[in-house]
């Protein structure tokens, strides 16, 4: 089985201006992923797939391969679909890793990786334990809701609704909270496939892209891992992670 991670790279960012170029620690944040990337055992390939000229410039100053994207997609899915046309059905699993994670654990790279392979569904995420100290009322923070087990990948649930709401609501007393991770693996099938979807409705309303594949009514299958890394959107979490960079 081989596996493409890619990279969407979009330049313009509204709450934090040009974050993928922001250094930290020595390197701007696309190199940081890009490096955790490779550093995945089941990565075959490690592409980014930009709309920014600056951004395929920075990739390919450090070594690294990036291909221009147009610049209208709606998503990042959207984005590595059309990187994903060049190499057609080279690779079995492509894989869409958010290009402001600069912390992201190559082991939970494998595992998505992994439990695409085995499941051969039309996608696959990830998911952990909610973490302590963080509000599951925090619309930023964004819940998936598991149905049953899996059979043929660990630890792998079957994905009914992703929300930024207060869900599943604990009506009796404290509740089971799972935090969704937003990477996704797919088929070069399933990827066209969904590329070539309109944005559903609720996936406009709660502005994620995963709900379109539930209303095309596709699955998701969500592997369960132990801790999410933290991303990069506002300038406050850039901070925080200068701060986790540099030890202090």
């Amino acid at each position: 089985m081989r596996a493409a991670v890619i990279i969407p790279a979009r330049l313009a960012s509204s709450r934090l201006p040009e974050k993928l170029l922001l250094d930290l620690a020595g390197k701007p944040i696309i190199q940081h992923v890009y490096e955790r990337a490779l550093r995945a055992a089941r990565a075959d390939l490690v592409l980014v797939a930009t709309d920014s000229d600056r951004i395929r410039d920075v990739v390919e100053g450090f070594g690294g391969e990036a291909v221009m994207t147009r610049p209208e997609h709606q998503s990042g899915s959207e984005r590595i679909a059309e990187a994903a046309a060049h190499f057609g059905e080279t690779y079995d699993v492509i894989v869409n890793v958010q290009g402001d994670e600069p912390e992201i654990d190559p082991a939970n790279i494998d595992a998505l990786i992994e439990t695409q392979g085995q499941i051969r569904g039309f996608a696959s995420t990830l998911a952990c334990p909610f973490p302590e100290g963080l509000d599951p009322k925090e619309p930023a923070a964004v819940k998936v809701i598991l149905g049953r087990r899996l059979d043929g990948a660990p630890q792998t649930y079957d994905g009914l609704y992703f929300t930024r709401a207060h869900a599943p609501y604990p009506r009796d007393g404290a509740g089971e909270f799972h935090l969704h991770i937003g990477v996704y693996a797919f088929s070069p099938q399933s990827l066209t496939a969904f590329a070539a979807t309109q944005p559903s409705r609720l996936e406009r309303i709660e502005r994620l892209e995963q709900l379109r594949i539930l209303e095309m009514g596709e699955r998701i299958a969500v592997r369960i891992v132990a801790a999410a890394a933290p991303g990069i959107d506002t300038q406050a979490d850039f901070d925080r992670a200068q701060a986790r960079f540099s030890g202090v």
